[in-house]
C-alpha cells in the first residue's frame, strides 16, 4: 500500500506531521506555496523600501529645486549618481538642453524643447517599468495561489478517500487526518495570496501618484524651458 495513504497516528496533527502524512502531490503544492509566499514578502518588504525611499528622495528634490536656486547649480549639486525619479528626469533634461545649445542657434528653439520634452517622457517610463520590476509576481501568486491550494486540497481529500477504502473504516482517526492535511493546502494558498493582493492593490496605487507626480514635474520643467528659451529669442 502506498506510504503516503497511511493515516497519522491518532491526536498527531502538526503541521510538520500533516506534510509528511500527506501524499507527493499535495507535499509539492505545499512546497510551491511556501516558496511562494517566502518570495512574495521578499517582494514586499522591498518595495515598501523603495517607495519609502522614493518619496523621501522627491520630497528633498522639490525642495531643492523650488527653493530659488538657478537650473545650472541643482544640475552642479546633484552630481551624475541622481539617476532615479524627479532628480534623474532632471538630469536627463538638463544633459539635452546642454547638448543643444551649441545647436539653438543654428536650428532654433522648437527643436531643443521638443528633444527636452522627449527625453523626459522616455525617462519616466524607465522609471515606471523600474518600478513595477516584480509586481507581476504578486498579481499572479494573489490570483493563482488559491486555487493551487484548492487543487491540493482536492487530491488530499481523494487521498483520504483511498485511505478509508484501503482501511475499510470510516473511523474519525482515519478520515480527520487526510482531510486536515487536505485543508492545510488551501490554508497556505490563501496565506500567500491574500498579502499578494493587498500590497499589489498598494504598490499599484503608489505606482500610479509617483508617475502622475512626475508627469507633472515633467510638464512644469517643459514650462520653465519654453520660458527661458523664449527670453533668448
Amino acid at each position: 500500500m502506498d506510504p503516503s495513504l497511511i493515516a497519522a497516528p491518532e491526536g498527531d496533527f502538526s503541521l510538520i506531521s500533516l506534510f509528511l502524512q500527506a501524499h507527493i502531490v499535495v507535499k509539492l503544492v505545499i512546497v510551491g506555496l511556501m516558496l511562494s509566499s517566502v518570495w512574495t514578502w521578499g517582494i514586499i518588504f522591498e518595495k515598501v523600501f523603495t517607495f519609502r525611499n522614493l518619496r523621501s528622495s522627491t520630497n528633498s528634490f522639490e525642495q531643492q529645486f523650488w527653493s530659488g536656486q538657478s537650473l545650472e547649480e541643482l544640475y552642479a549639486n546633484l552630481g551624475p549618481k541622481s539617476n532615479q525619479a524627479l532628480p534623474a528626469i532632471f538630469m536627463a533634461a538638463m544633459r539635452e538642453w546642454k547638448r543643444s545649445q551649441g545647436a539653438t542657434a543654428r536650428r532654433g528653439f522648437a527643436g531643443v524643447q521638443m528633444r527636452i520634452e522627449k527625453v523626459m517622457d522616455v525617462t519616466i517610463q524607465k522609471e515606471i517599468s523600474r518600478l513595477e520590476r516584480r509586481l507581476l509576481f504578486l498579481a499572479t501568486v494573489g490570483s493563482t495561489a488559491p486555487f493551487i491550494g484548492l487543487f491540493g486540497t482536492v487530491w488530499g481529500i481523494m487521498s483520504s478517500f483511498q485511505a478509508i477504502a484501503a482501511s475499510e473504516s470510516t473511523n474519525l482517526a482515519v478520515v480527520a487526518p487526510g482531510i486536515a492535511e487536505a485543508l492545510f493546502a488551501t490554508a497556505l494558498g490563501l496565506l500567500a495570496a491574500i498579502p499578494a493582493v493587498i500590497f499589489y492593490n498598494k504598490f499599484a496605487t503608489d505606482l500610479s501618484r509617483h508617475g502622475s507626480r512626475m508627469e507633472n514635474f515633467a510638464d512644469e520643467f517643459a514650462a520653465i524651458v519654453s520660458r527661458q528659451l523664449d527670453e533668448q529669442v
